[in-house]
């Protein structure tokens, strides 16, 4: 059985920040090989969402408000864990972040910075496509909208 659940930074609790971190950077930093700075001051001002399975954390994203990060609201920092995947947790974790940013910042266009190679999945979820593909900390990736 797997729980989602939306959560402001200080509403967090040490154990699930921990978990979280930890999680983005097997994913991000390791699995990806990818040097960036994860840590960025940007976790105090959005609102996480995550799912667990066991007690144990396995998919996350992080949200912004409109203006926050982008000029629309946004969706970033998308994971589950190596293990999880091709389960449809990255469809719960992407619908139930759908839902909290038209939820809590009642707002309906959403911008993502999409790593390429996951470009039908969020094209699945109503994101499209938004210019020209770039390189963002070595890793392909392509703006997106959903409205």
């Amino acid at each position: 059985m797997s729980s989602i659940y939306i959560k402001k930074f200080e509403d967090l609790s040490k154990s699930d920040l921990y978990s979280i971190l930890r999680l983005r950077s097997e994913v991000f930093i390791i699995e990806q090989h990818c040097v960036y700075q994860d840590v960025d001051n940007k976790d105090q001002i959005s609102l996480h969402v995550f799912l667990k399975k066991s007690n144990a954390i396995i998919g996350y994203a992080r949200l912004f408000r409109p203006g926050d990060y982008f000029e629309e609201a946004s969706i970033g920092r998308v994971v589950v864990s190596k293990k999880y995947r091709n389960k449809d947790y990255g469809k719960q974790i992407m619908n139930a972040s759908i839902n909290a940013v038209y939820k809590f910042f009642n707002h309906r266009k959403i911008k993502i910075s999409a790593q390429y190679y996951l470009k039908k999945f969020y094209n699945d979820l109503g994101f499209l496509e938004q210019g020209e593909s770039y390189l963002e900390d070595g890793i392909l990736h392509i703006a997106m909208i959903k409205n």
